[in-house]
């Protein structure tokens, strides 16, 4: 699934935000959650695979190991939002048209 303009955006935020491109502080970790909370909480779907993917080919991630680190931050935001609207009860609508 390619990312949405929106994701991306918000991808580019991170790489304007964060200066130290070798090296992530606990106050960069903090920001990076932030946004990719941010992306879930507005239902913007995104493969994390392709999180990896674009920090990877945006040029200035040079260091492995923290495009890595980003890309589990964005995977651990999507599993916890997932699990936390796993059990969202649909709402009871009367007015469908089911025939009941």
């Amino acid at each position: 699934m390619p990312l949405l303009n929106s994701t991306i955006e918000r991808l580019n935020e991170i790489t304007t935000t964060i200066e130290n491109k070798n090296k992530l502080s606990v106050d960069d970790e903090s920001i990076i959650k932030e946004i990719f909370n941010d992306i879930n909480k507005k239902g913007e779907p995104y493969d994390v695979d392709e999180i990896e993917s674009w920090f990877e080919n945006e040029g200035s991630w040079n260091n492995k190991d923290v495009r890595m680190r980003i890309t589990n931050i964005s995977h651990y935001a999507q599993t916890k939002h997932e699990q936390a609207n796993k059990f969202r009860m649909a709402p009871n609508d009367d007015s469908c048209s089911c025939g009941s």
